[in-house]
């Protein structure tokens, strides 16, 4: 029995250890730890160029000078007003999306017949511009927050359902199939396996929502 429940645990480990190198290996495509040198010598070469070409056009209130825009970013960090606007609109680009997306995501991405209950829904609304619902979400939720949040939510809720769905579909089956063999009901599937399992689909989804969900803010 004692031998039987070491080689459980060890096959448990040699999961978890795969999942953290397969996450690892995901975080490096995606970043990619090889291009931080080209990212930085580009970034320093665009500043350059900024610079020279605003001092040879010469004319702030057209195009700003680097060294006063760079002055203005670090007054504006140091501004707790601005620094409480900007945690209010970060509230605001993720309450919707991710409270809606997330749980959706993981759904429709572990069970197959939800997925196809709900795609055709899902492509349908996401083809909507966002610009269509500003008279039906003032409608619904008056003036406030509550339009803003609406709005900015749906702009990013697609992203990371889809990019969710795609963290789930990505597990490896072996892991369902070794967790069941050890006994585990769906709820302990869902929070060991489908949970850490599909974190790089959903960390990429909540960058790219995030950014729409800015883009939508105004």
């Amino acid at each position: 029995m004692g031998n039987s429940n070491n080689e459980a645990n060890q096959q448990v480990n040699r999961m978890q250890a795969a999942t953290n190198n397969a996450d690892r290996n995901r975080w490096r495509k995606m970043g990619g730890r090889h291009h931080n040198f080209a990212a930085l010598i580009a970034l320093i070469f665009i500043c350059g160029i900024w610079t020279v070409a605003a001092h040879v056009v010469a004319k702030p209130f057209i195009f700003p000078y680097f060294e006063d825009v760079i002055k203005e970013v670090v007054y504006s960090l140091s501004d707790m007003y601005v620094l409480r606007n900007l945690g209010i609109t970060m509230r605001r680009v993720l309450t919707g999306a991710f409270i809606i997306g997330l749980p959706l995501g993981m759904i429709m991405g572990y069970s197959p017949k939800i997925l196809r209950a709900l795609s055709p829904f899902m492509n349908s609304l996401r083809q909507v511009p966002i610009m269509a619902w500003v008279p039906l979400a003032i409608v619904w939720f008056g003036i406030g927050d509550g339009p803003t949040i609406f709005l900015i939510a749906f702009s990013g809720v697609f992203t990371i359902i889809l990019n969710t769905i795609s963290g789930v579909q990505d597990i490896s089956k072996d892991f369902y199939n070794a967790a069941r063999s050890m006994g585990a009901n769906t709820l302990s599937i869902i929070k060991d396996i489908v949970l850490p399992g599909s974190l790089p689909g959903v960390m990429t989804g909540v960058r790219l929502a995030i950014g729409l969900g800015w883009m939508s803010v105004i």
